[in-house]
C-alpha cells in the first residue's frame, strides 16, 4: 500500500480559497448611496413645490377674499345710490313748493328706502320698546321708576340697535323700568 502524502501547505491554500467570501466591493456601497442621495434630491425638491403652492395659494385666497369684501361692498353701495339721489332730490326743492307736509313725506319715503335696502342686506333692527331688558342687545341709558309696567321693561328707545348676520352692531340705548 503505497500512501501518497497530502502537501499540507495545498490544504490550507485550498482551505482559504473556499473558506473566503469575497470582499464586497466599494461600488455597491457607493450606488446605495448615490440612489439615497437622487431620493433626498427628489424629496427636497417635492418639499419646495409644495411650499411654494401653499404659498401661491394663499396669496390666491388673499386677493379672493379681497375681492369678494369689494363686490359686496359694491354691492350695498350700488343699493344705496337712490336713497343718495332721494335726499338731493329733496334737497333740491325750492322754498316756495316745500311745505311741512311735504318735507315729512319725502323724509318717510327716503327712510323707507334705506330701510328696505337695509334688510336687503341683513341688518335688523333692534327696537325693543316694551320688552325686557337684555344687556346682550340693549345699552341701559337711565333708570327711572314707573308703577305702570314691570320692573326692567324697556320704557322708551333712545336710539335704535342693529345687528348683522346675527352679530350686534349696535346695541339699542334704552331706558329701562324699576319700581317707584
Amino acid at each position: 500500500m503505497t500512501e501518497k502524502k497530502e502537501n499540507p501547505f495545498e490544504e490550507a491554500v485550498e482551505f482559504e480559497l473556499e473558506s473566503a467570501e469575497p470582499a464586497e466591493s466599494p461600488e455597491p456601497a457607493e450606488s446605495e448611496l448615490a440612489r439615497a442621495e437622487q431620493d433626498l434630491a427628489k424629496h427636497q425638491e417635492a418639499l419646495l413645490r409644495m411650499q411654494a403652492e401653499m404659498d401661491n395659494l394663499r396669496k390666491r385666497l388673499m386677493r379672493d377674499l379681497e375681492r369678494s369684501r369689494k363686490l359686496a361692498l359694491e354691492r350695498v353701495m350700488k343699493d344705496l345710490l337712490p336713497v343718495w339721489d332721494s335726499l338731493e332730490r329733496g334737497l333740491g326743492v325750492t322754498a316756495d313748493s316745500l311745505t311741512v307736509e311735504s318735507l315729512m313725506e319725502g323724509q318717510e319715503l327716503t327712510l323707507r328706502m334705506l330701510e328696505k335696502v337695509l334688510q336687503n342686506h341683513d341688518l335688523e333692527v333692534i327696537d325693543p320698546l316694551g320688552q325686557t331688558f337684555d344687556p346682550e342687545l340693549h345699552q341701559a341709558m337711565t333708570v327711572l321708576p314707573s308703577a305702570d309696567v314691570e320692573e326692567n321693561t324697556v320704557i322708551e328707545v333712545l336710539q335704535k340697535g342693529f345687528s348683522l348676520h346675527e352679530r350686534l352692531i349696535r346695541p339699542a340705548m334704552v331706558v329701562v323700568s324699576r319700581k317707584p
